[in-house]
């Protein structure tokens, strides 16, 4: 079957027919990688994947990881089912944020599949980091180019204490996982450099006082969440999006209102895979 490829938008983002998700052969995963380094983000409709066949897709990509914070699936301790209860107005990962980023090799990559989706409501949004480097501020650039960030895991609380049927693990001391990050990072296949804060687990800018650090910070994230370096996209049931968490930062938006999404389960389920410590 031919490959079909319908960009989201400009910056990123494509949507894909053609693949079958299921096939794990080499040549079929080096075609689901290679749209995935091109489009640094990419979704597939109708691929009804099995929780098993969920698992050797992302296999492919490396070892995978269990969460630090969320309690896996009880056979499946690598899949984080996320669920947004029917009158939750909020759902997980609803600020702009790179998964993990806290984590001294944060994740490579992202399979989300999602199983229950609300009529209408609970878009993801994807920035591009490759891009927002190369249009960032030249001012900014020259005093970030060098520099580390401190990335900490109390971001993690909000994403735990607000939903009801979102399970944390043992661990309570959010602040336990924080490490120092480049700020502008390459990444390892493309070679691409890449922006690396977000406004969700950033908190500090290494080597400048506090004051300076967050208006840099600030200024960042709003350069960040710029519309013209986003893509949207609407999800429907056995859907898949794979994302390359190295390249992207991510917003899954909370848009549920009576008549319109609350009153409504969504229920996705998410596995990741481990990266590298960024250079």
């Amino acid at each position: 079957m031919q490959i079909e490829t319908k960009l989201l938008s400009g910056a990123l983002g494509a949507e894909i027919k053609g693949i079958d998700l299921t096939d794990t052969s080499d040549e079929n995963f080096k075609k689901i990688n290679e749209l995935l380094l091109e489009h640094k983000v990419i979704f597939f409709r109708d691929q009804p994947l099995t929780t098993e066949q969920h698992i050797a897709l992302a296999e492919k990509f490396g070892p995978l990881e269990t969460h630090a914070y969320v309690k896996g699936l009880e056979k499946y301790p690598e899949i984080v089912r996320i669920i947004k209860a029917e009158d939750e107005k909020n759902q997980w990962g609803e600020n702009w944020h790179s998964d993990v980023s806290y984590n001294f090799k944060p994740t490579k990559a992202v399979i989300l599949k999602s199983i229950k989706i609300p009529p209408v409501g609970g878009d993801t949004c994807f920035s591009n980091m490759e891009l927002a480097w190369e249009t960032l501020d030249e001012k900014i650039k020259e005093k970030i180019k060098d520099k580390k960030a401190i990335h900490s895991s109390l971001g993690a609380e909000f994403f735990l204490e607000n939903y009801k049927k979102m399970e944390g693990n043992t661990k309570k001391n959010y602040d336990e996982y924080s490490n120092e990050h480049p700020m502008v990072r390459t990444h390892p296949e493309t070679g691409k450099k890449i922006l690396f804060v977000n406004w969700t687990y950033t908190k500090e800018i290494i080597g400048m006082n506090k004051e300076e650090s967050d208006e840099i910070l600030k200024q960042i994230f709003e350069h960040q969440a710029r519309l013209d370096l986003t893509c949207r996209f609407t999800w429907t049931e056995n859907a898949v999006c794979i994302w390359d968490n190295r390249s992207v930062i991510h917003y899954a938006i909370a848009d549920f209102y009576p008549g319109k999404g609350l009153g409504h389960e969504r229920v996705m389920d998410r596995i990741a895979i481990e990266g590298d410590h960024p250079q």
